[in-house]
């Protein structure tokens, strides 16, 4: 392909596997195009960050697979007035892609190490709209609720009712749930004034929610 280097067709392969894996709301994938994920991963595996698979980063933690990230924006359908929290910053690349849809994206990391490299690495790709804390997930960020939208990037075994309470009226809330040992799957709940709603959506492996900020790291 004259005039067209790796890099822009590896792109290119990347947006088309999102789409053939059934990802069309055209917000995310724009916002998927728009986050180079290669400044999100380790420099060993910079090779390998469009691939369609979970790679690993400090602290005994991971960065998402493409689909996955994808997949839970698409449905967690954020607005561009909405405000985002999200639990487990990790490298910080789920908050990039969601900085691109809401207004502003607050997000929590409980090892201190991996919420000052996302905060660095956010500060110089200039996603001026997120706020990364260094803090406890499960607690989430009361002093900054509501929430229109909370996506929670660790899986938790049962749902966290602290983080429910910090979601607006009508909001939503996409996280994994289930055993940390066994099978888990994306939950999507409503926040209404009859309750909350629940609908069960694809099987995943994340690693687990815990609770409290880590003594190390």
């Amino acid at each position: 392909m004259a005039g067209t280097d790796s890099a822009d067709i590896e792109r290119m392969e990347f947006q088309l596997a999102l789409r053939r894996r059934g990802i069309s709301d055209q917000a995310v994938l724009r916002a998927m195009d728009e986050v180079p994920r290669e400044h999100f991963v380790t420099p060993d595996l910079i090779d390998s960050a469009y691939g369609d698979h979970a790679l690993p980063i400090a602290c005994g933690q991971t960065i998402s697979q493409p689909y996955v990230v994808a997949y839970m924006t698409e449905q967690l359908e954020v607005e561009p007035e909405h405000r985002v929290l999200e639990i487990g910053t990790g490298s910080g690349y789920q908050a990039a892609v969601l900085s691109r849809l809401a207004r502003e994206v607050v997000t929590i990391e409980r090892y201190r190490t991996l919420a000052d490299a996302a905060r660095d690495r956010l500060r110089t790709l200039g996603y001026s709209n997120v706020t990364v804390l260094t803090g406890d997930g499960l607690s989430g960020a009361p002093e900054r609720a509501p929430f229109d939208r909370i996506m929670v990037t660790a899986a938790s075994e049962e749902i966290p009712e602290a983080l429910v309470e910090q979601l607006a009226e009508g909001g939503k809330m996409v996280l994994p749930l289930g055993p940390h040992s066994g099978t888990q799957h994306i939950v999507k709940l409503q926040k209404t004034a009859q309750g909350v709603s629940r609908q069960n959506l694809i099987a995943v492996r994340f690693v687990p929610l815990l609770r409290g900020q880590a003594r190390e790291l």
